[in-house]
């Protein structure tokens, strides 16, 4: 049965859409199959992967309204052993169209339990906000991965988070739990990174991986050319650390292997 990890973080600009591409490019060339969700209307996922997201018409949103079906969402390898649940703006519309529909935290869950099989992993991309949208994927997921970047204010708001992840193990999804802290946009030259990384080691009593991801152009200029790093510059830190990250969480509890 595969594994359905939640890339989460209430915090804008933290790396979560550039570690959901990355690590299920890299999880993907391992030989794994995975299956991207794109939970966030920016659909800014989408389009890193080479997807128009203003020209498709059935994206997650029909699928979440039950409009259509995952056959009919789903793009099938948009990279290599890899499909893509696009998004786009419409999403945004969601949390209102679903006021009153019962069990409305369950309907991304309900979508994805006939398929969970087909992949060793799900990967999903949430909006930078602790909404409906995020509570649904929660609600789907196995594990919820962190991305902080290394900067002054990266502990503010995961207590916030940590603590509707609590929630919602304690009322909707027993199962939930934090995967790990992922450390982003660390940049070696700065003694700021340095200290933001000891200080969340310090302070948060999680699994924190130990692939650090680096301030890397070729990272930052990948999605604009609609590829994951691995495929625009497959030697680049970025490519390597999302390679040694993906490694990590394929063997994610096992002591022999750490």
């Amino acid at each position: 049965m595969g594994r359905t990890i939640v890339v989460a973080n209430q915090k804008g600009g933290v790396g979560k859409t550039t570690t959901t591409i990355n690590l299920s490019a890299a999880l993907a060339e391992m030989g794994k199959k995975v299956l991207v969700v794109d939970m966030d209307p920016q659909g800014n996922t989408t389009s890193g992967f080479g997807v128009e997201k203003d020209q498709v018409e059935k994206t997650v949103y029909e699928l979440l309204l039950e409009e259509n079906t995952f056959e009919e969402c789903v793009h099938r390898d948009v990279y290599k052993d890899l499909s893509l649940l696009p998004s786009n703006i419409n999403l945004s519309g969601a949390e209102i169209e679903l006021i009153g529909i019962d069990n409305k935290e369950f309907l991304l869950k309900k979508s994805l339990e006939a398929v969970k099989s087909e992949y060793d992993f799900i990967l999903i991309d949430c909006p930078p906000s602790l909404n409906m949208l995020t509570i649904n994927s929660m609600c789907a997921g196995d594990t919820v991965l962190v991305p902080i970047q290394c900067e002054y204010y990266a502990l503010e708001g995961l207590s916030q988070l940590i603590h509707t992840i609590d929630l919602v193990k304690e009322r909707l999804n027993p199962d939930i739990e934090i995967e790990g802290v992922v450390f982003t946009m660390y940049d070696a030259r700065t003694n700021l990174s340095l200290q933001v990384v000891e200080n969340v080691k310090e302070n948060l009593h999680q699994n924190i991986y130990k692939s650090i991801i680096p301030r890397n152009v070729r990272l930052a200029e990948a999605p604009s050319y609609g590829l994951p790093v691995i495929e625009y510059d497959t030697k680049s830190s970025g490519a390597e650390a999302y390679r040694l990250l993906a490694e990590e969480v394929v063997h994610r509890g096992e002591e022999e292997w750490q």
